[in-house]
């Protein structure tokens, strides 16, 4: 499972010109979800995305975690994070988990994320979409559950 972990102000997903995630403070991740992925690919990502100390504390030190400062998630399933590059000009995407396979596991994903009692907002599986924020920093990171 890979994870592009955003630190945002701001940040909302539409779909045909309608918002249907948005969210103020928090994390915004570009979720993708692989053919070898299992169940503690998701329990180790939510855990490791809902403790992760990104966020400053009052000395302006990364120290706090998306739980602790009460921010939310909005969470767009990205199966294009499993491009593979190396061969050719168009990426290869064999690595992605087949659409079925991965709506269930991206919302099993999301559902953990709440359960760690974050709120948690969601693009819409399969669609186009159109995502903006505000990268507060900028931090980004990718998170990659098998290394």
């Amino acid at each position: 499972m890979k994870v592009v972990v955003q630190r945002v102000s701001q940040a909302n997903v539409k779909v045909e010109g309608q918002t249907v995630g948005e969210i103020g403070q928090g994390l915004l991740l570009l979720v993708g979800i692989g053919q070898e992925d299992e169940e503690s690919d998701l329990v180790w990502m939510a855990d490791k995305l809902t403790g992760l100390r990104i966020f400053e504390d009052a000395d302006g030190k990364m120290n706090l975690s998306v739980t602790d400062v009460g921010g939310a998630i909005l969470s767009v399933s990205q199966f294009t994070l499993y491009g593979d590059c190396r061969k050719g000009r168009r990426p290869n995407f064999m690595g992605a988990a087949r659409p079925e396979t991965a709506e269930a596991m991206y919302e099993r994903f999301n559902g953990m994320l709440g359960e760690r009692g974050v709120p948690v907002e969601t693009g819409r599986f399969g669609a186009m979409m159109d995502v903006a924020l505000v990268n507060d920093g900028p931090v980004t990171l990718i998170v990659d559950s098998r290394g």
